[in-house]
C-alpha cells in the first residue's frame, strides 16, 4: 500500500483522485455497514422473539447515534482542518490538529460511557420501550457501551488516515473488524446461542481490533503524520476550530438521535400495545435499508472532501468546482437507481431482516413512503459536503438543523394527528428530503460555489 503523496491530489482529473479515494473507503463502508447490519439479520432469524430483539437493537440507535455524534464532533470536525493546513504545506499544524482531536476522543468516550450506563433506562423508554422490548435493549447495551473508547478512536481517527492519501489503509480499518464482528456473531449468536448479548460482545471486540490498527498506524512509520504522545494536549485556539466545524457533523448524528427517539416513540404510541414494538421494528428495518442504500454516496462524499479541502487550501478554485460537480451528478444518478430497486421489490428488504411474516406485511406500504424522495439526499449531500470540505461551518450547521430538527421532528409528532396515522411517521422523511435537499444544495450554488 503506497503513499498517495501531497501532490497528486492537485494532478489529473479531479474526479479520479475522488475515485480513487473513494473506492477504497466506499468498500470500507460496505464492510463497516456489516458492523451493524449483520447483528440485526441475525437476530431477526434467531426464533419465536426476533422481532422483540430487533426492536430492542432499534431502541438502542439514539444512544448508539448520540456517541457517533460526539466522535463526528472531535473526528471529523478536525478531518477538513487537517487537509487544509496540508494543502498549505503546514504540517506542524496539521500535526496540532490530530493530536487535539485524539485528546478530545479519549476524554469524551469515558465520559459519555459513564452518562449511558447511568441514563440508558430513561433514555430507553422515552425512545419508546415497551416492558417487553426494554429487556433486551437493556441487555445489549450493558456489553455495548464498554466498546465505547474503542468506538470512538476507531471512527473518530481513520478519517485522518485517508487524509493523509492511504485510504486502502483506512479500508483495512473496518475491514478488519467487521469481519471479526461476522465470524463472531455466527459463533456467539448462531453456535452458542447468545442472543443479544452475543450481537453486542462481537461488536466490542471487533471494536478494539479496528481500534488498535488504526492506531498502530497513526503512531507508526508509514503515517506522514504521527500521533505524538508527547504532545498530546488541549490547543484551546485548535479546540475552537474543531467545534466550529465539527459542530455540523455533530447537529447532523444528534438530530438524528432526536428524529429517532421522536420516530419510535410515535410508533409506539400510535401502535398500542398490539403493533407498538413491531412498527418499531419496521422502522429499524428501514433504517437499515436506508444505510445500506446510502453507502455509494457516502463512499464518494468521503473520498471528496480531503480532495476538496486540499485543492481549496491549495486556492486551486477551478478543481473545486470540478470536484462539486462530479459529487452532485453521480449521487443524483445513483439514488434515482436506488430508489427504484427499493419501491420495486418492497418485500424482499423485509425478508433479509426478518422471518416475521407481521413486519412485511405492515411495513411494505411504510417502506414506499419512507423513501418516496430518496432522489433528493443527492442534492443534501452534494451541498453539506461542500459546506464541511471548505470550512463553511455556518452553513453547515444550519442545514444539519433544517432537515431533521426543524422539519422532521415536528412532522413526526403532528402528521399522525392530522389523519395520517402510522404514516404520518415515515411521511416525514421524504417530505424533508425534497424541502432540506432543495434549499441546502441552492444556498451552495449561490453562495461558497459562486465565490469560487
Amino acid at each position: 500500500m503506497k503513499e498517495n503523496k501531497k501532490s497528486d491530489f492537485l494532478k489529473g482529473p479531479v474526479w479520479k483522485c475522488i475515485i480513487a479515494q473513494a473506492l477504497p473507503l466506499t468498500i470500507a463502508q460496505l464492510v463497516h455497514l456489516l458492523y451493524n447490519v449483520v447483528d440485526r439479520i441475525y437476530l431477526g432469524h434467531m426464533g419465536e422473539e426476533n422481532s422483540l430483539a430487533l426492536t430492542g437493537v432499534g431502541l438502542c440507535f439514539p444512544i448508539i447515534t448520540l456517541i457517533m455524534a460526539f466522535t463526528a464532533l472531535f473526528g471529523n470536525g478536525g478531518v477538513p482542518l487537517f487537509s487544509i493546513a496540508r494543502g498549505r504545506g503546514d504540517d506542524k499544524e496539521a500535526e496540532k490538529i490530530l493530536s487535539n482531536s485524539f485528546s478530545l476522543l479519549i476524554l469524551s468516550s469515558g465520559i459519555l460511557m459513564a452518562f449511558c450506563y447511568i441514563l440508558k433506562t430513561p433514555i430507553l423508554y422515552l425512545s419508546g420501550a415497551s416492558p417487553d422490548s426494554i429487556v433486551f435493549a437493556e441487555e445489549y447495551l450493558m456489553i455495548y457501551l464498554i466498546g465505547t473508547p474503542f468506538s470512538m478512536m476507531t471512527t473518530g481517527l481513520n478519517g485522518y488516515i485517508n487524509a493523509q492519501g492511504y485510504p486502502k489503509f483506512g479500508m483495512v480499518t473496518t475491514v478488519l473488524g467487521a469481519v471479526a464482528n461476522i465470524i463472531l456473531d455466527a459463533l456467539f449468536i448462531l453456535c452458542l446461542g447468545m442472543g443479544v448479548s452475543g450481537a453486542a460482545l462481537a461488536t466490542v471486540i471487533s471494536q478494539i481490533l479496528s481500534a488498535l490498527w488504526v492506531l498502530k498506524f497513526l503512531s507508526g512509520k508509514k503515517a506522514p503524520i504521527k500521533i505524538n504522545i508527547r504532545k498530546l494536549n488541549f490547543d484551546f485556539n485548535i479546540i475552537k476550530k474543531i467545534f466550529k466545524l465539527g459542530t455540523s457533523n455533530f447537529i447532523m448524528q444528534g438530530t438524528n438521535c432526536l428524529v429517532q427517539i421522536a420516530c419510535n416513540s410515535t410508533l409506539q404510541a400510535q401502535g398500542g400495545l398490539a403493533l407498538g414494538d413491531t412498527y418499531v421494528a419496521i422502522m429499524t428495518v428501514l433504517n437499515s435499508v436506508r444505510e445500506i442504500c446510502m453507502l455509494p454516496v457516502n463512499g464518494i462524499v468521503s473520498g471528496s472532501q480531503p480532495v476538496v479541502s486540499y485543492n481549496y487550501g491549495a486556492k486551486m478554485n477551478e478543481r473545486v468546482k470540478d470536484g462539486i460537480k462530479f459529487n452532485t451528478i453521480v449521487g443524483f444518478v445513483y439514488t434515482l437507481f436506488a430508489w427504484i430497486i427499493i419501491v420495486a421489490f418492497p418485500k424482499f428488504w423485509f425478508d433479509v431482516f426478518s422471518d416475521d411474516p407481521n413486519l412485511a406485511s405492515l411495513g411494505t406500504e411504510s417502506l414506499i413512503i419512507y423513501f418516496f424522495g430518496f432522489v433528493f439526499m443527492a442534492l443534501q449531500f452534494a451541498g453539506q459536503s461542500t459546506f464541511q470540505a471548505l470550512g463553511d461551518a455556518k452553513h453547515a450547521i444550519f442545514f444539519s438543523l433544517l432537515r431533521k430538527a426543524i422539519i422532521v421532528v415536528p412532522l413526526t409528532f403532528l402528521l399522525p394527528h392530522l389523519g395520517f396515522g402510522v404514516n404520518g411517521v415515515f411521511l416525514a422523511e421524504p417530505v424533508s428530503n425534497v424541502i432540506g435537499g432543495l434549499a441546502c444544495y441552492i444556498t451552495m450554488r449561490l453562495t461558497v460555489y459562486k465565490k469560487l
